[in-house]
C-alpha cells in the first residue's frame, strides 16, 4: 500500500483542561444551528430580504462542508493546535460580524465567514479525541461527544427563544464570543505547538479544485428543481463544473506531493466502506428528520411549536445510543454494531412508511426513538473504526472524510428525497384532485387554474394549506370538505413514498456493513497492525 508521508499530530499538554476545552467548543458549535433556526423570522422581520433567507443556512453549508477535509488535510501537516484555535477564531469573527450585520446580504457573507470556522471546528474535535484516546477510551469518548450533537439540537430551540424574546435576535450571535474565548484558551493550552521540521508544502491546485467542485455540486443540489428545473441551463452547467472540478482534482492529488485527501485512502478497503456507509445513511436519516415535521403538522395536526418538540425524543434516544454504543462496541464489535444500528434505523424507515391519516403523535414518536436508538448505534463508530484503521500520521484526513461523506450525504439526501417527494405528489394530485377541481362551476376557474398551477409546480406548496389554519379558514366549507381529504391522503402517499426510499438507502449501506473486514478496537499500534495484514490478504 502506497503510504502518504505527513507530519505527527500535536502532542497533549493538559487533558481536562482540553476536554473541557472541547466539549464547550462542541456544544457551542452544534447549538449555533438550531438557535440561528429559532431566530430567523425576527432576523427576516427587522433586516428584511424574505426571498434570499434561505441563503443564510446555504452559504453556511457550502462552506463548512468544503472546508472539512481541507481542514483534516492541514492538521495533520500544521499540527493540531494551530488548525483548530484558527477554526475557532474564524467562526467568532464570523459570530460577531453576524451580530452586526445591516442587512440580509451582509448577514449572509458573514454566514459563509462562520461556516469556514465550523467547517474547521466540526473535523478537529474527532481528530483531537482521536489523539488523547486510544481504545476503548476513545469509544467511550466518542460516543459522549457525539451525543452532544443530539443534545444541541434539544436544547437549541429552547436557548435561541429565549434569546430572541428576552434580549435580541442579534445575541444569538453575540453569545458564541464569551463561550468561544473560553473553548480557545482551553483549548490552546491543552494542546502543545508543533513544529513542523523543514518546508511544509501545500496542495494549492487540490484546495482549488476541491473547493469549485464541492461548491458546484452543493449548488446544483440545493437549486435544482426549486429555482430552476433540473434541465435548465443553470443547473446543468453547475454540475458540469462540479464534474470537471473533481476530474482535475484527481488530476492534481496524483501529482501533489502532500494531497488533500490521498487518492490511496480509496484502496483501503476499511476506508471506503465506512465512509460509503456514512453517505447513505445521512442519505436516508436527514430525509426523515426534514419530513417527520411535515406529517405531523399536516396530517396529525400539531402545532409548528410541537412538531419542533416532537423531535426531542429522537434526539435523546440518539444521544443514549451514542453513549452505549461507546461501550457496547467492546464486547460485540464494530461490524455487529453496525449492523444491529443499520438494522434497527432500516426497521424505524418501514414503520414510518406505515404511517396513515389516522396515526397518533403518540406512535409517529415512538418511531422516531427507534430512528434515533439505531442512530446513535452508528454514528460515532463510524469515526471511531475509521482512526482504529489508521496511524496518527493520518488522522486528520481520514477523520474529516468521515465528516465530509456525511456532510455531502445529508444534502443529496434532502435533495433526492424532496425531488420523490414532488414528483410523487403531483401525479397523486393530478389524479385525484384535478377532476374534482374540474367539476367546479365555472365562476371557481381562477381557484381551478391556480390549483392546476400550483399541483404540477408547487406540490408541497399546496400542502402548506394544511399547515395554516388561517388560510384554511379563508376557504370555503363545501371547498375544505372537498380536497382536504384528497390533500390528506395524498401527503400521507408521498411521504410513505419518501420513507421507503429512505429505507432503500439505508439498506444499500447496511450492505456495505456486510463487505467490512474484522476491525480491532485496542492499542493503536495493534490495530493498525491487525487492519494492514488483513488489507494484504
Amino acid at each position: 500500500m502506497e503510504k502518504a508521508i505527513a507530519a505527527p499530530a500535536s502532542t497533549i499538554r493538559h487533558r481536562p483542561l482540553l476536554i473541557t476545552g472541547l466539549i464547550i467548543a462542541m456544544l457551542f458549535a452544534a447549538l449555533d444551528g438550531t438557535i440561528v433556526g429559532t431566530a430567523m423570522p425576527r432576523i427576516v422581520g427587522e433586516l428584511g430580504g424574505l426571498g434570499v433567507m434561505t441563503w443564510l443556512t446555504t452559504a453556511y453549508m457550502l462552506t463548512s462542508t468544503t472546508v472539512v477535509p481541507i481542514a483534516g488535510k492541514l492538521a495533520d501537516l500544521l499540527g493540531r493546535r494551530i488548525v483548530y484555535v484558527s477554526g475557532l477564531v474564524i467562526f467568532m469573527i464570523g459570530s460577531a460580524l453576524c451580530g452586526m450585520a445591516d442587512d440580509m446580504t451582509e448577514l449572509i457573507l458573514y454566514r459563509g465567514i462562520q461556516g469556514l470556522g465550523g467547517g474547521i471546528m466540526m473535523p478537529m474535535a474527532m481528530v483531537v479525541i482521536g489523539d488523547v484516546f486510544t481504545g476503548k477510551e476513545r469509544a467511550k469518548w466518542q460516543g459522549v461527544f457525539g451525543g452532544l450533537y443530539g443534545l444541541a439540537s434539544v436544547l437549541g430551540p429552547q436557548v435561541g427563544g429565549f434569546i430572541v424574546d428576552h434580549l435580541n435576535w442579534r445575541w444569538v450571535f453575540y453569545i458564541n464570543l464569551p463561550v468561544g474565548i473560553l473553548a480557545t484558551v482551553l483549548i490552546a493550552m491543552g494542546l502543545s505547538k508543533y513544529k513542523a521540521e523543514g518546508p511544509v508544502k501545500f496542495d494549492i491546485a487540490g484546495m482549488a479544485t476541491l473547493t469549485v467542485g464541492v461548491v458546484s455540486l452543493l449548488l446544483g443540489l440545493t437549486f435544482g428543481g426549486d429555482r430552476y428545473p433540473w434541465g435548465s441551463w443553470q443547473i446543468v452547467s453547475l454540475f458540469a463544473a462540479s464534474v470537471l472540478a473533481f476530474a482535475l482534482f484527481i488530476w492534481a492529488e496524483k501529482r501533489a506531493e502532500e494531497p488533500i485527501i490521498p487518492l490511496w485512502l480509496f484502496r483501503h478497503r476499511t476506508f471506503t466502506l465506512l465512509n460509503a456507509i456514512g453517505f447513505f445513511m445521512s442519505v436516508g436519516m436527514f430525509g426523515a428528520i426534514m419530513f417527520v415535521p411535515f406529517f405531523m403538522q399536516g396530517i396529525i395536526g400539531v402545532s409548528a411549536t410541537e412538531s419542533g418538540t416532537i423531535m426531542t425524543p429522537m434526539m435523546i434516544t440518539m444521544i443514549i445510543g451514542s453513549v452505549l454504543g461507546g461501550r457496547l462496541v467492546y464486547r460485540i464489535g464494530v461490524k455487529p454494531q453496525l449492523i444491529i444500528g443499520m438494522a434497527i434505523m432500516a426497521a424505524a424507515f418501514g414503520l414510518l412508511g406505515t404511517m396513515g391519516v389516522d396515526t397518533s403523535k403518540w406512535t409517529a414518536t415512538v418511531y422516531m426513538i427507534i430512528l434515533g436508538l439505531g442512530t446513535g448505534l452508528v454514528m460515532p463508530i463510524l469515526t471511531l473504526a475509521l482512526q482504529e484503521s489508521f496511524p496518527k500520521s493520518e488522522l486528520g484526513v481520514v477523520t474529516s472524510s468521515s465528516q465530509f461523506f456525511r456532510s455531502i450525504g445529508g444534502t443529496f439526501g434532502m435533495t433526492v428525497l424532496g425531488a420523490i417527494m414532488n414528483h410523487r405528489s403531483s401525479a397523486l394530485l393530478d389524479e385525484r384532485l384535478m377532476p374534482k377541481l374540474e367539476a367546479l362551476p365555472a365562476q371557481a376557474k381562477g381557484l381551478v387554474d391556480r390549483f392546476a398551477d400550483m399541483i404540477h409546480t408547487d406540490p408541497q406548496g399546496l400542502y402548506s394549506l394544511l399547515l395554516s389554519p388561517e388560510a384554511m379558514a379563508k376557504i370555503p366549507a363545501p371547498l375544505r370538505e372537498m380536497f382536504v381529504p384528497v390533500l390528506k391522503q395524498s401527503l400521507v402517499d408521498s411521504l410513505q413514498a419518501v420513507f421507503w426510499f429512505g429505507l432503500a438507502f439505508i439498506a444499500i449501506g447496511l450492505l456495505f456493513v456486510f463487505g467490512l473486514k474484522r476491525i480491532v478496537l485496542s492499542d493503536r499500534v495493534e490495530a493498525v497492525k491487525t487492519l494492514n495484514q488483513a488489507e494484504h490478504e
